[in-house]
């Protein structure tokens, strides 16, 4: 599968896990442009976990054809990724309804993740691949941070500050 759409994938990782009586299979295959592309699917057996995420990616990447090969073509590297620090903070503990003490939240994790310099249009791209409801890049037009972002209504939206 990975042959026909993604010519020269660089590291892909299958997770299995289980979630009471179904079977979970999450699966992220690293491309050579530098985009990423996952899939993730529940079954009651695992083996039928497996072919509906690779049929879930299957579909992405077929999607995507067509502008994988744009990219790969138009691009003279990878894409490039600027590091950044990301944090997790604990839940406010009174589900909200107090005032809190202190405006400042408590982080309960640090960890480093990476900013892709992209255009809009390979944001979006990404964002779909990686099933992600939201994403933060670099325009690469103009060097600004952006995000792109899926909707209630199911459209894209595109923060672009620079504008």
């Amino acid at each position: 599968m990975l042959d026909k759409y993604a010519q020269r994938p660089t590291d892909a990782l299958v997770v299995f896990s289980r979630n009471a009586h179904e079977f979970v299979c999450e699966a992220t295959v690293h491309l050579s442009t530098g985009l990423t592309a996952q899939a993730k699917a529940h079954a009651v057996e695992i083996y039928a976990a497996f072919d509906k995420c690779l049929d879930k990616m299957d579909k992405q990447l077929r999607r995507y054809k067509r502008r994988l090969k744009d990219h790969n073509r138009q691009r003279s590297g990878p894409v490039e990724f600027a590091g950044a620090p990301q944090y997790i903070l604990a839940p406010e503990a009174d589900g909200g309804d107090a005032e809190p003490e202190s405006l400042q939240p408590v982080i309960i994790a640090e960890m480093e993740t990476r900013i892709p310099a992209l255009s809009a249009g390979e944001a979006v791209m990404q964002m779909e691949l990686a099933e992600a409801p939201v994403l933060v890049f670099r325009n690469e037009r103009h060097g600004g941070l952006n995000v792109v972002y899926r909707r209630e209504d199911g459209n894209i939206g595109w923060i672009d500050p620079q504008q």
